[in-house]
């Protein structure tokens, strides 16, 4: 059953059962509601306005022409939508640019979000952020503008720890280590002329190498990979530095922090890998198994979770 409070000005239509709206609340016409909402007091819904089912929308909040949530979104009170680039008064006429809030997504008080952006499934924005462009699925965005500073479901970050006088991989085997992922401890020989780490290929390596690339320089802000191969494997040694790697298998997310020169991490083809996090001294060293071929790369999330699915 719909309740609509008697102060509310509700207009449209099509809006689904168990939805609350609350006091002083604005719907125009063309706008459409799912089922088992919740529209917080003081909400502002235009017309090109499309919730998903149980959306919770907080007081303060306008959603303007183009603006589409889908299911189970959460909009914290006086988040701000916009949905031109170039604002003028009077202008009448030209179409809005969409701004999409994928499944599952939550935006906290007060973000500001840029119009023509996609904020990923399940990801969060920090309370106060500016969001500039996209958002990556299960990210988590703050600060203006705002840059990933996280991701969620991924556990906690697994690093390299010394115990009883040797190196070990603390906590891999913890929770719900990803398939597909091995962690490799290279050899290593220290003397008084510094430290030597050695891989041979199809010893320390699982694969035939026909491929090497380095990275390096990526300003702290910024995100590397996003990106699944179909058929390539990867091997991953950050020489100098620290990063963060997150691998998504399209059911479980872990991150590691790559931190030694003497560590690998092997990434079977069908995993989602994201770098983030260089430190400004950064090095990271990848071999693969394949020459480039931008056919190998699936780089969009929603199809590779499509693809997984189908597998």
């Amino acid at each position: 059953m719909l309740t609509v409070h008697p102060s509310a000005d509700v207009q449209s239509k099509s809006i689904g059962d168990d939805t609350r709206i609350w006091q002083n609340c604005v719907v125009l016409p063309g706008a459409k509601i799912g089922r088992g909402c919740n529209i917080c007091a003081g909400v502002f819904i235009e017309n090109m306005v499309s919730v998903g089912d149980r959306v919770t929308v907080k007081c303060g909040v306008q959603l303007w022409d183009g603006v589409l949530l889908e299911d189970d979104v959460f909009v914290g009170p006086n988040a701000t939508f916009t949905n031109d680039l170039f604002p003028r008064s009077g202008r009448r006429g030209l179409a809005p640019l969409k701004t999409r809030v994928r499944r599952g997504a939550s935006i906290g008080a007060n973000a500001t979000i840029l119009p023509g952006i996609i904020i990923g499934e399940y990801s969060l924005v920090a309370a106060g952020s500016v969001v500039t462009r996209d958002v990556p699925a299960y990210s988590i965005v703050r600060g203006n503008p705002a840059t990933i500073s996280g991701y969620v479901d991924t556990n906690r970050s697994d690093r390299l720890t010394t115990e009883g006088g040797r190196h070990s991989w603390s906590s891999f085997t913890a929770g719900h280590p990803i398939p597909g992922v091995g962690v490799h401890e290279l050899p290593k020989v220290d003397d008084l002329r510094g430290s030597l780490s050695v891989a041979e290929f199809e010893k320390e390596i699982p694969f035939d190498v026909r491929r090497a690339f380095w990275v390096y320089g990526v300003p702290g802000k910024d995100v590397r990979g996003e990106h699944a191969h179909r058929e390539c494997h990867q091997f991953l040694v950050c020489v100098s530095g620290v990063m963060k790697l997150v691998v998504d298998s399209g059911y479980l997310r872990r991150e590691y922090v790559l931190d030694s020169p003497n560590i690998g991490i092997h990434i079977a083809p069908m995993l989602w890998a994201t770098q983030y996090k260089f430190s400004s001294d950064a090095v990271l060293l990848v071999f693969a198994s394949q020459k480039y071929d931008p056919r190998d790369y699936i780089r969009n999330y929603e199809e590779f979770i499509k693809m997984v699915k189908n597998e």
